[in-house]
């Protein structure tokens, strides 16, 4: 498998691991779906739209931006969250889509919200996310929980398991 091919299978995890938590979310009524939980962020909701906007921001940093603050989307609800989840991850497919093994390796300068500057090549920033949604995943079959909504399973190896069941 090339890097590439690696990179585009974490990402179709990704999405399908966001997916499956996303449908756990929808089973939240609003006021259980905003409640604060006092995590690392406070509700279901806010833990979410802290994943989708991490998301967006590392896309403008691929393409070239350095965003200074979040997308500041109306996340009010779970079907607004979904909206946005959607575009997201749409134009983060046709990124990778576009994208030549080569550009991989390609060092990207960018800066961190405060300011500070860094530089990564694409494929370190592409696997952090993929880490990045992982953990906050972790953290949110924890909220789910303490919910009363049971989590669902999103480890990588049951993605493998699936895909290899429809072969």
């Amino acid at each position: 498998m090339t890097a590439l091919e690696e990179i585009r299978q974490l990402f179709a995890y990704h999405r399908w691991a966001n997916a499956r938590v996303l449908a756990a979310a929808g089973e939240l009524d609003h006021e259980a779906f905003a409640r604060d939980l006092r995590s690392s962020f406070a509700s279901v909701r806010d833990t979410l739209t802290h994943m989708i906007s991490a998301d967006w921001i590392w896309l403008q940093r691929w393409r070239g931006t350095s965003p200074t603050a979040g997308p500041g989307w109306d996340a009010a609800t779970h079907a607004a969250l979904v909206s946005h989840w959607e575009e997201v991850e749409r134009d983060q497919r046709a990124f990778l889509d576009g994208l030549g093994e080569k550009e991989l390796e390609r060092t990207i300068p960018y800066r961190a919200l405060n300011g500070v500057a860094y530089e990564n090549t694409l494929g370190e920033l592409c696997r952090h996310l993929v880490n990045h949604g992982t953990y906050h995943r972790g953290q949110l079959a924890t909220m789910l929980r303490q919910l009363g909504v049971k989590p669902p399973q999103t480890d990588l190896i049951l993605y493998y398991r699936e895909r290899a069941a429809v072969r």
